[in-house]
């Protein structure tokens, strides 16, 4: 078993920097990937940005140029920089950690609300 632990989320200005965390405890010899999906209601969860083991990362297009997905310092908490920020934006940010088994596991999510 793998649990997240998400922060960061909040209100923000159209333009402005928000920071989001995720840490991982558990299971965390088995990840593969990490990172961020965000759902808005009505649609789909997608992907935001993500993060391999071996330092590969992947970008939706909606937010190339403008996130920035890391690692701070320990290899299970990962960081997404999001800058330039737009109402699309808005929406609930959920971390997930998947497993070189192919098991997804998920944060509780984080609302992240830009302002215009």
């Amino acid at each position: 078993q793998v649990q997240l632990v998400e922060s960061g989320g909040g209100l923000v200005q159209s333009g402005g920097s928000l920071r989001l965390s995720c840490a991982a405890s558990g299971a965390i010899s088995t990840l593969n990937w990490m990172g961020w999906y965000r759902q808005t209601p009505g649609n789909n969860r997608e992907l935001v940005a993500t993060l391999a083991r071996d330092g590969t990362t992947v970008y939706a297009d909606s937010v190339k140029g403008r996130f920035t997905i890391s690692r701070d310092g320990a290899e299970t908490t990962v960081l997404l920089q999001m800058d330039n920020v737009r109402s699309e934006d808005t929406a609930v940010y959920y971390c997930h950690f998947r497993t070189y088994y192919g098991s997804m596991y998920w944060g509780k999510g984080t609302l992240v609300t830009v302002s215009t």
